[in-house]
């Protein structure tokens, strides 16, 4: 494995495949990784040996790396979220090979609700013609607004299959014109295209002379080159929602009580002082333990314990905030909803709102509207959701969370909901507005 020299480290990339049934997005990850010296000559062996592979002769089936199911490999088709690991001289990757069948699009929100880019893959050979516009399919259509929905900050659209077009340039112009269109729909900004073949290895990890109309970098250079950062905020900004809280010696004076969790947002500093929330208790931070020994602060995306310098009430669920923090517990939520589960939502009935270490008890009062798709317009108004419906919702919770807006802060603005009595997460949500 190439050893990455510190200046030159970009940090982790997680990123996901999204698009239609047979666009090739399995085939594109087993390429990347191929072509990037990422597979063992163990499990080259036995990909050419695989009963359930579709490449004729001698050539390696490359989706298979990344369809792991027995059912994915009878089938032909990506179902679960397969999750795969690679590292080039300038950063790691984390790649999440999502579905594309609309049945799966709950594991496709999985997949994208940790990434920071999304690769949207386009069949080249697939996309129609209806009066003289290009016409794109519907669960290009679906993935791109739910990469919209989630706040993804790099979309690149891959025009895959350009082999079975004769690397034609028109045809590229046009589907990029129509994703274009569709981007501008939906608000989503800094897309790029790059035209690719992933069967043949064009402009994966090198550049094709196949295409040489094409003057951009090839997707590994794209993927490479893309800002990644943890947003750490300033102290006003600060997350901290309680995951444990550690006891130590309970029977002696000198009792050590720890609140553990991972900071979501912002930063903390031992000194600094606090508020607790839902309660309002004020306190100040006395110390700060890391995984290796104490710290002075630590920022967005650390995994610490903090011990206060006031006994206060404090359990799991609760969070910590600056003590200058205009944030209050809300009662009411306005929230983008993804629908998961095969019974449609009720009004009458109760879920389990989760966000981040909270469990609270909600009803969802009313739905606004639904998206369509086809038309992306939210004009329909169904009273309810179904199975991969995309709507916008009215939330009712039992008792006050700590929240922010989904574009304020993602981690304590998203949300799942769980059906009480099956267990079932029936939906993820993005918090819009919310009041007390």
């Amino acid at each position: 494995m190439t050893l990455i020299h510190p200046a030159e480290d970009l940090g982790v990339l997680r990123f996901i495949t999204a698009g239609s049934v047979d666009d090739g997005k399995s085939t594109l990850i087993g390429r990347l990784l191929y072509d990037s010296k990422a597979v063992l000559s163990d499990q080259l062996s036995a990909l050419a040996r695989a009963k359930h592979k579709r490449t004729a002769g001698e050539d390696i089936d490359l989706a298979l790396l990344t369809d792991g199911l027995e059912a994915e490999r009878e089938q032909g088709i990506t179902i679960d979220v397969a999750y795969r690991y690679f590292a080039t001289a300038k950063r790691k990757f984390i790649i999440a090979d999502t579905p594309g069948h609309e049945q799966y699009t709950r594991n496709m929100v999985t997949g994208a609700s940790t990434a920071h880019a999304a690769i949207i893959l386009i069949d080249a050979t697939r996309v129609s013609e209806v009066d003289g516009r290009t016409e794109l399919l519907a669960q290009t259509k679906r993935h791109s607004a739910i990469v919209k929905l989630l706040a993804l900050p790099h979309v690149i659209v891959a025009i895959n299959k350009m082999d079975l077009v004769d690397y034609s340039e028109a045809r590229f112009d046009a589907i990029r014109a129509a994703y274009l269109a569709l981007a501008q729909r939906l608000g989503l900004q800094s897309v790029r295209f790059v035209p690719v073949s992933a069967l043949k290895g064009d402009n994966i990890v090198t550049a094709s002379e196949r295409m040489p109309w094409y003057q951009d970098e090839p997707l590994l250079d794209v993927l490479e080159s893309l800002p990644v950062g943890e947003v750490s905020g300033s102290a006003a900004e600060l997350r901290f929602p309680v995951q444990l809280v550690a006891r130590q010696d309970g029977s002696h004076a000198d009792d050590f009580r720890g609140y553990m969790g991972r900071v979501e947002a912002g930063a903390i500093s031992v000194g600094q002082a606090l508020r607790v929330l839902p309660a309002g208790h004020r306190a100040t931070v006395a110390e700060i333990i890391g995984p290796r020994g104490e710290l002075a602060h630590a920022h967005a995306g650390q995994c610490v314990t903090v011990r206060l310098a006031e006994d206060v009430d404090i359990s799991r669920g609760d969070i910590l905030v600056a003590a200058e923090a205009t944030v209050e517990p809300a009662r009411k939520l306005s929230a983008d909803l993804c629908w998961f589960d095969h019974e449609p939502l009720s009004s009458q009935r109760k879920y389990i709102l989760k966000q981040t270490t909270a469990n609270v008890f909600a009803r969802v009062g009313s739905v606004d509207s639904v998206l369509d798709v086809g038309t992306l317009s939210h004009g329909q108004h169904k009273g309810t959701l179904e199975m991969n419906d995309i709507g916008a919702v009215q939330i009712s919770l039992q008792k006050a969370l700590v929240c922010d807006t989904y574009e304020q802060h993602p981690a304590t603005g998203a949300f799942v909901l769980i059906d009480e009595a099956t267990h079932h997460t029936v939906a993820a949500g993005m918090i819009r507005a919310f009041t007390a």
